[in-house]
């Protein structure tokens, strides 16, 4: 079953973003993990929330997948530096309609 990493980022330094691009464009591959979107080109339709200056979605073959990127020794620091350089928000979502 499908996973997606639905995330929120405003960057409030720009020092992190150089290094940080290459390194997770490698890794998200490694791990089976597709971009479905990173952009700045977004708009809220619903709420009253603070617009994130970026949104991006991930989609993972596996939940595991998704768990053991963000845990890849390899990723850890530049995980660390988008914290520390960034106000992020990262939701993990189950492919599936609990709904239907």
């Amino acid at each position: 079953m499908s996973y997606y990493s639905v995330l929120e980022v405003t960057p409030t330094t720009d020092a992190w973003v150089a290094d940080y691009i290459g390194p997770a464009n490698k890794l998200v591959a490694q791990y089976g993990g597709k971009y479905l979107a990173r952009t700045s080109s977004h708009e809220r339709l619903e709420g009253d929330a603070e617009q994130p200056a970026l949104r991006i979605i991930i989609e993972w073959p596996s939940k595991q997948a998704a768990v053991d990127f963000m845990n890849d020794p390899g990723y850890v620091p530049h995980l660390a530096a988008r914290t520390a350089g960034s106000v992020s928000h990262h939701a993990l979502i189950e492919g599936k309609d609990d709904l239907a």
